[in-house]
């Protein structure tokens, strides 16, 4: 006879689906609120990672005094960091600036360039420019500076742009130095609480944590100093060079160098061929091979001294995430693309295997469960 069902056990069932209801509208509702404020979270975030052996070296200095040392390790990251950033900014914005004007009153002679290129090709290169339309260099030449306008009222547009939302930038800057005092003070003990909190095995919470942390470590360290040093080797280049607003091309380079695929080439390759077609013949040599066999080189060397080994992520898979976090989020889908695609692949990898332990410890159960004739033995029978 079946028991009855115990009541006590169906108002506990009752109070921990509501306490679960409550949990996810107050989630919710906590992720809509600091939303505005989610890029400088991730950016603190992913900072007081980064930073934390610089925190515990400055904690054993001070002999464990925290707050000390979570205070010196922001002055190290505002110094060392966030003021050269801004100081390379402020010159970036300065050459942008005058690259536009000059090109506005000094635009380039098109005509005798594209004169001395369409003579040198073959007859079957010219023909092929014709039918295309590109010969008429008039056409070109008003297009070129048409855009080279749009350009200069972009950038102007652009600078009213962030001129007005300083106040924005400096409360969320704030905010993001705020957090991260905290977390470089505290971020083992949030992530281990947080650990314990997720309601999945604690083996499967902690290979996920070790996964997210090798990301953050391969972005960063691994994409982001390998594209600095390209953008600063191809800023040399182009100085030495005497390219004009080097510095800007340079921070271009960096740019570019962060999403895969596309690398630093999309700016020194342009630059060097333009070199050699405007006269500019060592230079443009200079560039072309500094680019091949130095810039393009820095992160097959570089990559492993610093992140030690591959993230697993195809390369495809990077690119293809990084591309669409930023169209989602902006420059910060640079490192949350990335991010979010090896925990994806982590998830699915970690589900792979479980199926396949379980599907081993079934094998061992049924071979257990059969004699050498194939036949299952009979079981004791029950006392």
């Amino acid at each position: 006879m079946a028991s009855p069902t115990n009541p006590t056990t169906k108002a506990d069932d009752l109070q921990q689906a509501s306490f679960l209801l409550i949990l996810v509208i107050v989630s919710l509702l906590m992720a809509v609120i600091i939303y505005p404020f989610a890029q400088p979270l991730l950016w603190a975030a992913l900072a007081a990672i980064m930073f934390q052996p610089v925190y515990r070296t400055i904690l054993r200095r001070v002999r464990g005094r925290r707050n000390a040392a979570a205070g010196l390790s922001l002055l190290v990251i505002f110094f060392v960091v966030m003021v050269p950033a801004a100081l390379i900014g402020s010159l970036v914005v300065e050459q942008a600036l005058v690259l536009v004007d000059t090109l506005q009153k000094q635009p380039p002679d098109l005509a005798a360039l594209f004169d001395s290129v369409y003579t040198s090709l073959p007859s079957i290169a010219r023909e092929a420019v014709d039918r295309s339309g590109w010969a008429d260099i008039t056409m070109v030449q008003t297009r070129i500076q048409n855009l080279v306008t749009e350009s200069a009222g972009m950038i102007a547009s652009q600078a009213v742009s962030i001129g007005s939302g300083a106040l924005s930038f400096f409360l969320s800057f704030s905010v993001a130095l705020y957090v991260m005092f905290f977390l470089l003070r505290d971020g083992e003990r949030i992530g281990r609480t947080v650990l314990c909190a997720v309601p999945v095995e604690r083996s499967i919470a902690d290979r996920l944590a070790e996964r997210f942390l090798g990301i953050v470590r391969a972005t960063i360290k691994g994409t982001g100093v390998v594209a600095l040093v390209q953008g600063g080797l191809g800023w040399i280049a182009l100085m030495i060079a005497g390219v004009p607003s080097s510095l800007l091309f340079g921070v271009l380079m960096t740019i570019f160098a962060l999403v895969p695929v596309i690398g630093a080439g999309a700016v020194w390759l342009p630059a060097g061929l333009w070199l050699l077609v405007t006269g500019a013949t060592w230079q443009g040599i200079f560039v072309l091979l500094t680019g091949f066999f130095v810039i393009s080189s820095a992160d097959n060397v570089l990559r492993p001294i610093l992140v030690g080994r591959d993230t697993g992520i195809p390369d495809w898979i990077v690119l293809i995430t990084t591309l669409g976090g930023i169209s989602l989020v902006g420059f910060s889908g640079i490192v949350l693309g990335p991010l979010v695609a090896g925990l994806f692949l982590a998830s699915w990898s970690i589900l792979r295997e479980q199926r396949q332990d379980a599907e081993e410890a079934q094998r061992q159960v049924d071979a257990i469960n059969v004699d050498a004739s194939g036949h299952a033995p009979d079981l004791p029978a029950a006392s």
